[in-house]
């Protein structure tokens, strides 16, 4: 069984040592100490050995690398919805009993028609809402004041 004799012996390690702080690459320390490229970068970083960068070549690669983040915007639709239901904008909020005369099937569903499911889907007695959605919203407002109700912390701050 044949012996297998360490990558890192003291002669390379030196090597590495000299080829880096010539500012060789680590492909170009690889090929003339015969290791591989990544052997090269494992042995550098357990060395701690980084290159010597100024603090504004670091931001302006971390700046370059960063994914770009999209700005936090709350959905205008929702917001809408929300203003409409809780008297926030010009439509009155309603407050009463939410009307059940105008259920409908699915294949009677249509646009403007409230799509807030009633019982169980499969059961005898399944329909939808179909009470006006104001604006192309997919609940009337009685059922969107249910389905788009603000968090607890929100109804605290403002009152």
């Amino acid at each position: 069984m044949p012996v297998l004799s360490p990558t890192w012996t003291n002669e390379r390690i030196e090597l590495l040592k000299q080829h880096f702080e010539a500012g060789l690459s680590c492909r170009e320390i690889a090929a003339d100490i015969g290791v591989s490229r990544n052997a090269v970068i494992g042995k550098l970083s357990r060395l701690n050995l980084t290159r010597g960068r100024s603090a504004d070549e670091r931001r302006l690669q971390d700046k370059a690398y960063a994914p770009a983040r999209a700005p936090k915007a709350v959905p205008r639709l929702q917001f809408e919805m929300l203003a409409t239901i809780y008297g926030e904008a010009d439509a009155p909020v309603v407050t009463g009993p939410i009307d059940d005369a105008n259920r409908c099937s699915l294949m009677d569903l249509s646009k403007n028609r409230c799509r807030w499911p009633i019982s169980t889907p499969g059961a005898d007695d399944f329909c939808f809402c179909g009470n006006a959605a104001p604006d192309g919203q997919p609940y009337c407002a009685g059922h969107s004041r249910l389905a788009y109700r603000p968090n607890s912390r929100a109804r605290v701050m403002r009152g």
